[in-house]
């Protein structure tokens, strides 16, 4: 049992999966009170994409960061921890930080837009410089940032349809690699 629940944290390939449906079930069941408050539809976009996002490569992070502890103290850590742990920290922090503050910065949008930006720049510029295979997980990030700034109604569903497709994109890419069961390492090869 504790060698099957180790190979899964150690299946990097079930991460992102795992991740895009916890968080999606995170959106749904949050999504329904605030609902109820009255909030414009707007707003609630704005949430239900960056809850969405910042729990999505939050929990990646989270993965990442047991995966090599767990790795290095089985001794068989591929990579020096200096290197590895800050790569999850440099995406756990403020992915968590956006994930647990972003209806309180949604709420009051204009007092907290520069960090709502702020957060998910660090997200896309921190998976873009771990490698350009992470490009599309980087995408959400730039369409997350780019809602905040749209002024007209048709830019602003454009938005939300290319993130939700974006996203959609990449479950189906993660469902694809799962199936495939080849490693990370594997994948960055081709």
């Amino acid at each position: 049992m504790t060698d099957r629940i180790l190979e899964l944290v150690l299946d990097e390939g079930k991460w992102l999966t795992t991740a895009m449906l916890l968080s999606g079930a995170t959106v749904v069941a949050l999504a329904r009170p605030r609902r109820k408050r009255g909030r414009p539809l707007r707003r609630d976009l704005l949430w239900a994409m960056n809850q969405f996002y910042a729990g999505m490569i939050g929990i990646m992070a989270f993965g990442h960061l047991l995966a090599v502890t767990v790795k290095a103290i089985q001794g068989n850590l591929a990579g020096s921890p200096w290197l590895l742990y800050p790569m999850g920290v440099a995406l756990a922090v403020p992915s968590w930080w956006l994930a647990l503050r972003v209806g309180r910065f949604v709420d009051d949008e204009e007092r907290w837009r520069k960090r709502m930006v702020a957060l998910n720049a660090c997200l896309g510029i921190a998976l873009l410089a771990l490698g350009l295979h992470n490009f599309p997980l980087a995408v959400p990030a730039a369409l997350n940032i780019a809602y905040q700034f749209h002024s007209r109604r048709a830019v602003g569903w454009t938005i939300v349809t290319a993130n939700v497709a974006t996203n959609l994109a990449l479950f189906v890419g993660s469902l694809v690699f799962l199936a495939s069961d080849r490693s990370f390492e594997d994948f960055q090869a081709m």
